[in-house]
């Protein structure tokens, strides 16, 4: 039986595990081989970055935050209140509702960098003038809406050259270097799966599963009527290349607008964003072959509260295939089910040939097969972040690498939306990655983007 090693402290004890029942499939993809760059210390650091802040409430405070040891040019936000907030901190910036005429009317030699914070279905939107224009750019995660928004940002990023982060903060984190010299010292050994699992259950599902799972909001179908649009709010604008509909308190503040199709896509790409962002990262993962999701019937209007979806990813770099399963809500790994493993809310456990690796945000344990009779853990060599934000402003003063760019934070968002468009299709789909197709199923690939609303484009 698998025994615990090197358990951090703290930790309990792990029950014994089984991979009998982890093997029953074997999956595979393709992809570039993205290893962690080393992050360089800034020292003597250049004069401030002029930075453009789009989005400056909910999640986009934090990060004009960070910010405010730069110079903060201009501010952007459809929210009146949010939009004042941030201007009282920096009174000498800027200020606009629509983040197009921010664009055309602030000239291009006024800023070097833009923060993108805006709800998913605009980042592309708010992104990509700023990288045709050649300027740094952190956004928030999901990168994009969609499949081809994700790929259409990663292909500008490259063109551009210039320093880009998605917003995957844990990244930054100690937990995640660790696990990743593990795996790839081969701890365990050759990997062939790995399960992921977020307890969140928001989403479409009954009232009572709603109350029962904390959901902030009850909602089976799109509102027939309406609610009075708060008097700090341009809802036009913030409905943005959505198409139009009236405003109702189902979708705003956020993260009410989370489960809408429309607007974002649910659990899947946001925690996706996070919890599939180490596997990625620590097996050089890339395009996945095929795609299959399970699930209650897919609503037109609302992502689910809980499902599954098994990927498939091809040998490449020195590995064999992988298999991945993504389960959210009260989807489980057959392995939580038995108690196999410690049943953690949330997390994510590596089977490979001599043991497994279970990890979270936080904290990570070995679970070693009995052939294993010693362990030592490989040195580190991954070196501390010098901070998520940090990397950011320090690349686009120097140079330097950061470690979620575009160029891989764009294939980790088009994976977690493949999750999606298996789902909302109701077929197994075979990705033909390098064009965009579905070629078993070309009808799924409707959801691989959508047509915009007048005055919204991507050209």
């Amino acid at each position: 039986m698998p025994r615990p090693a090197s358990a951090p402290a703290g930790l309990p004890p792990a029950a014994p595990a089984s991979r009998r029942r982890f093997l029953g499939s074997t999956l595979s993809a393709a992809g570039l081989a993205l290893a962690a760059p080393n992050i360089l210390r800034a020292e003597n650091r250049p004069e401030k970055l002029r930075v453009v802040v789009i989005g400056c409430g909910g999640r986009g405070t934090h990060n004009f935050e960070q910010m405010l040891g730069e110079e903060v040019v201009a501010l952007c936000d459809v929210n009146e209140k949010a939009l004042e907030s941030a201007g009282a901190r920096v009174p000498e910036a800027k200020r606009f509702a629509d983040f197009r005429k921010l664009y055309e009317e602030l000239p291009s030699s006024a800023y070097d960098a833009v923060v993108v914070s805006t709800p998913e279905h605009t980042h592309a939107f708010a992104t990509l003038p700023a990288l045709r224009e050649k300027k740094h750019v952190y956004c928030e995660k999901p990168l994009t809406h969609s499949v081809r928004e994700a790929r259409l940002i990663a292909e500008a990023a490259r063109a551009a050259g210039v320093a880009t982060q998605m917003g995957t903060q844990i990244h930054a984190d100690d937990n995640y270097r660790r696990v990743v010299e593990l795996v790839q010292a081969g701890a365990i050994g050759p990997i062939s799966e790995v399960h992921v699992w977020v307890d969140r259950a928001w989403g479409w599902q009954s009232p009572e599963d709603a109350k029962r799972y904390n959901d902030l909001v009850a909602v089976q179908e799109r509102p027939t009527g309406s609610s009075p649009i708060p008097p700090q709010l341009n809802w036009d604008l913030w409905v943005g290349p959505a198409p139009a509909r009236p405003f109702h308190e189902v979708y705003f503040p956020g993260p009410k607008w989370y489960r809408w199709w429309d607007f974002a896509n649910g659990t899947m790409s946001d925690l996706g964003s996070h919890y599939l962002d180490l596997p990625f990262w620590a097996l050089n993962l890339d395009a996945p072959l095929t795609v299959e999701a399970f699930g209650p019937p897919p609503h037109a209007e609302l992502a689910p509260a809980s499902m599954h979806v098994n990927y498939t990813f091809p040998a490449r770099g020195g590995r064999g295939p992988v298999a991945l399963s993504w389960y959210q809500g009260v989807d489980k790994p057959l392995c939580w089910q038995e108690k196999q493993i410690p049943p953690w809310a949330s997390g994510m456990l590596f089977v490979g040939a001599k043991g497994q690796i279970l990890t979270d945000y936080g904290r990570h344990m070995l679970l070693l097969g009995p052939d294993v009779q010693e362990f030592q853990r490989p040195p580190q060599s991954i070196p501390k972040s010098i901070g998520h934000h940090a990397e950011w402003i320090h690349a686009a003063k120097t140079g330097a690498p950061t470690t979620c760019p575009f160029s891989y934070s764009g294939p980790l968002t088009e994976t977690a939306h493949l999750g999606n468009v298996a789902f909302r299709s109701g077929k197994k789909i075979e990705w033909d990655a390098a064009n965009l197709k579905i070629p078993n199923a070309p009808a799924a690939e409707a959801f691989l983007g959508r047509d915009y609303r007048p005055g919204w484009s991507l050209g």
